[in-house]
């Protein structure tokens, strides 16, 4: 009967300390980012609709947030609300997020082909061209190699 209690009275707690910390929370409300996220948003995707946000909170880590728009577009954003990834799928990332470095490098070698995705991380850059080739720079913007999918 001891180890019955034992078991219920750990359930509760477990079930009372879930609640306590929701972890996702979906929502159209872009009053739910932070303001950079949406000034990012309104600038860079302002005729675009939202489909999805999703605040990702993390136990004891910060916030993350995913948008995902209508038309196919994913966006993730950071604690603060800076974005880390932006996939257009098969349209074109905007120009202005792309470093000027990366621009020139992808204009001159790769001239009649789009940048439809790109990550920042905190080793460097990670984009996606309309033939699906994956090119990686540092920091700087300096080519580092690429990746071909099969």
């Amino acid at each position: 009967m001891k180890k019955f209690l034992l078991i219920l009275l750990l359930l509760v707690a477990c079930a009372g300390t879930s609640s306590a910390f929701p972890f996702d929370k979906y929502t159209l409300d872009r009053k739910d980012l932070p303001e950079a996220a949406r000034e990012m948003l309104d600038k860079y995707f302002p005729k675009a609709k939202i489909g999805m946000i999703k605040v990702d909170r993390h136990f004891l880590k910060k916030t993350d947030y995913d948008v995902r728009m209508v038309n196919g577009t994913t966006i993730e954003f950071k604690n603060l609300g800076k974005w880390s990834s932006v996939d257009c799928k098969n349209r074109e990332v905007p120009e202005e997020l792309i470093p000027g470095a990366i621009k020139r490098y992808v204009k001159k070698n790769f001239s009649e082909l789009k940048i439809n995705m790109i990550k920042k991380k905190s080793s460097g850059y990670e984009i996606r061209l309309s033939d699906d080739v994956e090119l990686k720079f540092d920091l700087l913007g300096t080519f580092k190699g690429a990746v071909i999918d099969n």
